[in-house]
């Protein structure tokens, strides 16, 4: 043992030993000050661990010791960033792929519990009836309660045709239900579309994943092909987390021909970048609405802003989460990944909406119009802001009010398929509509 932690002391030491030596001897005299603190933490460090090793009450694993600490490390600049062991790395990228072998549900941690936000539609989970609410206490017979979450969803992940059995907890139900679900081919499906009225269209878009901005061409073009074509557009990011970058922006360049789409800022050049819109020869021209709440984060919030900012889209509902960095995923050794925040973005107009988030060009908190069931007016959904460690928002942009918040979304309604009944009871999709049903009246008035 007292061996072993030599070793990890050496390591440690030639890891600051190194840092000098890149520095190189040009700027070394400016650097000293810094370096040899460095270097007396990382002595620190090795004298801790050494003596854990030797007199802790139990046996440790020098290993796991040192990935928590660089874990906390990594924690302490911001809440997106982290290190990513082997098996999270790995469900971060599958998650990003839209494809994977499972059991189809969307699912949640509340308070150490597994809790299933919405089984996807034709999948083992969702023909089996496990139901939005449903709390998982158990995967294959072994307790869920405290695991990660990424835990959870790698155990009930594999490979098509073998099964797993999740033992869960129903409300109504007095003892647990054991359910077992042959695996399968899971695409999720981030985009769906419907017309909740004749020449008008509703689109869904539930994440951004690699093949989103492909699904929602395909939307556009069956809605903009029916007759009488495409009056006017709701474009739904409620609850939308984000995802990747790269299609937040080519979603926002489809509905736009030119001009700034974001800017990114990072304190290397190279993080620091402008992307801009380009004639896509699609003509769509009618009017939109966009639907965002608290739960619409990062690439959604980037499409918001920006078709608000070009005035390409009336922004309808209440303040966005407010998470205006970004992220990059870095691959290292052993199958570890380190997401690191690189840069905070700005909206067209310059806007830093980090902690602050998008404020709708009409404020309209969500509600059920149905009078027998209660709105909970008063809940209020975490923030970026919330969030401990969050990066402070920008001194030079205007504060937004989002004490004024939005009853939660039904997550099972945005995760399952598309109903117009179900539409007609949400009353933020129903006054869009009304919007833009008017503003055809009006244009035909004018003319």
């Amino acid at each position: 043992m007292h061996t072993k932690c030599r070793q990890v002391r050496i390591w440690l030491l030639m890891i600051a030993a190194v840092v000098v030596w890149i520095m190189g001897t040009g700027v070394y005299r400016n650097l000293a000050a810094g370096t040899d603190e460095t270097y007396q933490s990382l002595k620190t460090f090795s004298d801790v661990l050494e003596i854990v090793e030797k007199i802790y009450v139990d046996e440790v694993d020098s290993k796991e010791l040192i990935e928590k600490a660089i874990q906390g490390m990594v924690r302490s600049l911001d809440p997106h960033s982290a290190l990513l062991p082997p098996e999270a790395f790995e469900e971060l990228q599958v998650d990003t792929q839209g494809k994977f072998g499972g059991i189809g549900i969307v699912i949640t941690q509340k308070k150490g519990i597994i809790m299933v936000i919405s089984p996807i539609e034709d999948t083992p989970a969702f023909n089996a009836g496990v139901q939005a609410g449903d709390r998982i206490i158990k995967v294959d017979g072994e307790s869920t309660l405290d695991m990660m979450l990424w835990e959870a969803v790698k155990k009930m992940r594999g490979p098509r045709g073998t099964k797993v059995t999740i033992t869960v907890l129903r409300e109504g139900q007095a003892d647990p239900i054991d359910i077992e679900l042959e695996r399968d081919i899971i695409s999720v499906k981030s985009v769906r579309a419907i017309e909740p009225a004749p020449g008008y269209g509703y689109i869904r878009v539930t994440n951004f994943q690699s093949n989103t901005d492909d699904d929602l061409k395909t939307a556009l073009e069956k809605l903009e092909k029916r007759n009488p074509g495409l009056k006017g557009l709701i474009l739904d990011l409620r609850n939308n987390p984000g995802g990747l970058l790269d299609q937040a922006i080519k979603v926002t360049d489809m509905f736009l021909d030119k001009g700034e789409i974001l800017s990114i800022k990072g304190r290397l050049e190279k993080n620091t970048k402008v992307f801009n819109a380009h004639p896509n020869g699609a003509n769509r021209n009618y009017p939109m609405v966009v639907l965002i709440n608290g739960g619409s984060a990062s690439a959604s919030e980037i499409v918001a802003g920006a078709l608000q900012d070009h005035k390409r889209a009336v922004i309808l509902g209440t303040p966005s989460f407010g998470k205006g960095s970004v992220q990059t995923v870095e691959t290292l050794r052993d199958g570890y990944g380190l997401k690191l925040t690189i840069a905070r973005y700005y909206t067209p107009s310059g806007r830093s909406i980090q902690a602050k988030g998008i404020e709708p060009d009409i404020v309209l908190p969500f509600k059920r119009i149905e009078p027998d069931q209660p709105t909970n007016a008063d809940s209020r959904m975490i923030k970026e802001k919330d969030l401990k460690n969050h990066l402070d928002a920008e001194p030079d942009t205007q504060h937004l009010d989002q004490n004024k918040d939005a009853t939660p979304l039904d997550t099972d309604y945005l995760h399952g398929p598309l109903k117009l009944e179900r539409l007609k009871t949400d009353n933020q999709v129903m006054r869009a509509l009304e919007m833009l049903e008017s503003y055809t009246i009006f244009k035909q008035m004018n003319h």
